[in-house]
Parts: C-alpha cells; sequence; structure tokens
C-alpha cells in the first residue's frame, strides 16, 4: 500500500458504528466482541426495530446467523450510507494537546533513540479528510467494496496520511464532530477530492490488479471450456459425416444393383434426403471450424465482457480538520553521541518534511531508516550497521 491512502480498520469502524447508533437514539451494550443493540421505535435510523446482535468479526463461523460489523460488511455499509446521508460533512480540531508525537518510521526503524521531543506550533491549517467508497465488480462474479481514507491540507494540497489515520484511529467516540457545513469552498473541496481520488486509486491498484488476474483467468477457464465443448462437437460432426457418406455410398450402390421401380424411387429418395442432411452438417462443420481457426472471437468477446473489471471510486463523507503546523526538535541519541533535528511538524499529522541523507541525497524511509555518522544524517545503505556520530 502507498502513503497516499489508508484503509478504514475494525476499530474505526467500530467507533463509528457505537457513535452512530447512540447518535440515532440506540442503546449499546457491548460484551467483547459481541453487541447487543436495542433500537426503540422513535430512533431515527433505518435500522429495524427491536433487538439486534452484532458480531465484531470477519469470520462468518463466529458471526453466525447474527450481523458481521466489519470494514467490509453490509450493515457496516449500510450505516455509514445513512450517516452520510444526513450529514456527509463535519468538522474537528486535533491540536497538539490531543495527539501523542508521532516520529516518522525512519526515525522508529533506526538504532537512534529520541531523548526528547518538542513540538512548537506557529500557525493554524486546515485539511480534509476525504472517506472513499471503492466498488471493484464485474458483471457476474466479482464485488468488492473497500473504504479508503486520505487527508489533504487545503492550502498547499500536500497529502497527509498520519493525519487520516489520526482521524481514522484517535477520534474516539466522545469527541465532538461539528456537523455544519465545510468552509472550505465547493470549487475548491471538488478540486481536492479529485486529487486524493487519484491517490487512492493509486492505492487500490493492487487489489484491482488481484481481482483483474482472477478475472482474466476465470475468463480463460470459461473460454477454453467453451473451445473444448466446440471441438467434440466438431468431433461429433465429423463422424456424423463419415457415417452419413458411408450410408449414401451404400444407397448409390443399392440403387445401381436394383432394377425394381419401387425400391429404386425409394431409395433415390432417401439418398436425396440423406444428401440434404449432409449438407446441413457440412455447412455446420465448416462455420465451426473457420471460427475454430479464428478462435472464437465474438464468444471470447462476450466472455471477457463478461468479466471486465468496473471500478467506481466515489466520496462518501468530507471532515474538515483543523490542525497545527509548526516545527519540531528532536533530539537524537546513539551510543554516547547526540544530534539535534529541527523539522516541520503538524498536530496528527506527524514530520511533514522529507529528510535526505547527507551523503547520497536519498530520502530517509521505513525501508532505508536513518543512521548517524561523523556528526551527519546518513542512510542505513551509506551507514550501514554500527555507525555512529
Amino acid at each position: 500500500m502507498t502513503d497516499a491512502a489508508l484503509s478504514v480498520t475494525q476499530r474505526a469502524a467500530e467507533q463509528f458504528s457505537e457513535r452512530y447508533l447512540k447518535t440515532v437514539g440506540c442503546e449499546v451494550d457491548k460484551d467483547g466482541s459481541q453487541w447487543n443493540v436495542t433500537v426503540p421505535e422513535d430512533a431515527e435510523t433505518g435500522v429495524a426495530t427491536g433487538d439486534l446482535t452484532l458480531v465484531c468479526s470477519t469470520d462468518p463461523d463466529e458471526v453466525g446467523d447474527d450481523e458481521a460489523l466489519n470494514p467490509e460488511s453490509s450493515f457496516f455499509h449500510s450505516l455509514l450510507d445513512e450517516a452520510a446521508e444526513r450529514w456527509p460533512t463535519g468538522k474537528i480540531a486535533i491540536t497538539a494537546a490531543d495527539t501523542e508525537i508521532t516520529l516518522p518510521p525512519w526515525i522508529v526503524n533506526s538504532e537512534a533513540s529520541v531523548e526528547s521531543a518538542n513540538f512548537t506550533p506557529y500557525y493554524n491549517r486546515t485539511a480534509l479528510v476525504v472517506l472513499f467508497r471503492v466498488n471493484i465488480e464485474t458483471v457476474s462474479d466479482y464485488q468488492t467494496e473497500l473504504l479508503r481514507a486520505s487527508a489533504v491540507d487545503t492550502h498547499s494540497e500536500e497529502i497527509l496520511p498520519e493525519l487520516a489515520e489520526t482521524v481514522l484511529e484517535h477520534i474516539d467516540p466522545e469527541t465532538t464532530i461539528d456537523r455544519t457545513p465545510a468552509r472550505v469552498s465547493s470549487e475548491d473541496v471538488r478540486q481536492l477530492v479529485g486529487s486524493v481520488r487519484t491517490d487512492v486509486v493509486s492505492d487500490v491498484e493492487p487489489k484491482i490488479d488481484e481481482i483483474h488476474e482472477a478475472a482474466s483467468r476465470s475468463a480463460d477457464a470459461e473460454i477454453e471450456e467453451y473451445r473444448q465443448l466446440q471441438q467434440q462437437r466438431i468431433e461429433e460432426l465429423e463422424e456424423e459425416k463419415q457415417n452419413l457418406e458411408r450410408r449414401i455410398d451404400d444407397l448409390s450402390d443399392a440403387i445401381e444393383a436394383n432394377k425394381g421401380q419401387v425400391d429404386r424411387t425409394e431409395a433415390l429418395k432417401k439418398r436425396r434426403d440423406l444428401r440434404s442432411e449432409l449438407e446441413e452438417i457440412e455447412t455446420a462443420l465448416d462455420d465451426l471450424q473457420q471460427r475454430r481457426e479464428r478462435g472464437f472471437p465474438s464468444k471470447q468477446h462476450e466472455i471477457r465482457d463478461r468479466h471486465a473489471l468496473e471500478v467506481v471510486v466515489e466520496p462518501v463523507t468530507l471532515t474538515e480538520v483543523a490542525y497545527e503546523r509548526g516545527e519540531i526538535e528532536l533530539k537524537l541519541t546513539n551510543q554516547r553521541h547526540t544530534k539535534t533535528l529541527t523539522l516541520g511538524y503538524g498536530s496528527g499529522a506527524g514530520v511533514t518534511e522529507e529528510l535526505d541523507c547527507d551523503r547520497c541525497g536519498t530520502h530517509l524511509s521505513e525501508e532505508n531508516p536513518l543512521q548517524m555518522k561523523d556528526g551527519r544524517v546518513w542512510c542505513s545503505k551509506c551507514g550501514g550497521s554500527g555507525s555512529s556520530i
């Protein structure tokens, strides 16, 4: 998965469901992964009134006859659709006091320890967190519904995956969400949603490729099965043709040998009927053989059309997030040495700028984390293991 978008987690699905059910007047009594939900008659929801048991699991055996509650379950999506219809937008504020310091993976995965981390906010910024539903389906067999969230700064259009994760994972059911419309203009929202949609599509491409490959394999199998059936039909027609030809030859011999008028007339009529039947079989056989030589293009087109993927990416909800931008000062230690880094940072968004290796200029990353050597920042490929300040 790229850094551009984040899957809706089980925890986020549970937090949203609990919040929404309570908001519309339901009672939720949680017992581990099993939720007993009471939906009163005056509840402002389309969920059927009465008692309902939800099981927070993706395992059908564990769910049994109850309702599954997970990011892909139909019940969760019905709640999401209902909430999105009522409150498609919302606002929340995330400050440094609401969130813990988030370190980038190129520090977490390094040999250095963080002795201190101090965030100094300089100004407030606004971001949009957009929740997208991604439908991947074929006409017949496949249907996959994914939920992906992506965050973008409304001023710089910088993608902020950490902020999307914060909104998904760290906003508990008691967090206050302002339901008034977003302050960002409709035109800007359309542009920003378009930019993050591109990243979401890029994020789900591996899943699309996986389903496409499965669909292609199914189409290939169906085409091969059709080809084998047609080959079997060709062999049957060839056998019928040979039998007819033999019978016609036998009748011709009989006609030549028989001098009786009645029997000769009857044989001639029968030979004429058999020749007509042979002509029909030869036409059908010729047609099948020609289509086989061309690879049955019409049938292949029909089958591949049926297995072709349709991917629809649509925004479901939009949350306007106020957050703080500033700088974070990180004091790193490695053995007896220390080094201080000052980096751009956002509350809930984490470190907002990349850091390059002083030696090769490569961006530090989770796979190529920081090394400290001779008072400089190196990547692990340049610093190697056991390096020091």
